[in-house]
């Protein structure tokens, strides 16, 4: 299933509805959140977690790779790494805790290595239009 959306950030809570539909869904379940740097992957993220009404301090994991949230949320950020070294660290097993995790960077080479483990997986492509961002979700 896929859909698509424009909004502006004010707005972020529509698609934060729409992407806790999916996991209620799907249960356990790998985001993949692809964009350009500042399209606003983490602000998804923080809006996800304040949804919530966790009140985690949430950054990108880009040094440290992954970062933990309470309630069983992940949060990764493969852009430094790449796929071969986050396997090589062991962090692909992560992904078989319970909850919902976040990966920034995935891409479409991850996405096929999760569905051949049988992970559930929902992608999220932002693309930044002036001063909106486009939300294409496939679940």
């Amino acid at each position: 299933m896929q859909e698509e959306l424009e909004l502006n950030l004010e707005q972020l809570e529509k698609i934060v509805e729409l992407v806790d539909k999916y996991i209620k869904q799907k249960g356990d379940c790998v985001i993949l959140l692809q964009g350009d740097l500042a399209s606003g992957k983490t602000t998804l993220v923080k809006n996800y977690v304040k949804s919530k009404s966790i009140e985690d301090l949430v950054t990108s994991p880009t040094f440290s790779i992954q970062t933990i949230y309470s309630n069983n949320i992940y949060h990764y950020d493969v852009y430094n790494k790449g796929l071969e070294e986050f396997i090589s660290l062991g962090l692909l097993e992560e992904f078989e805790k319970e909850g919902v995790h976040f990966v920034e960077w995935g891409d479409e080479r991850l996405e096929e290595l999760l569905h051949s483990y049988g992970f559930n997986v929902i992608t999220i492509k932002i693309e930044k239009k002036e001063n909106k961002r486009q939300y294409i979700i496939n679940a």
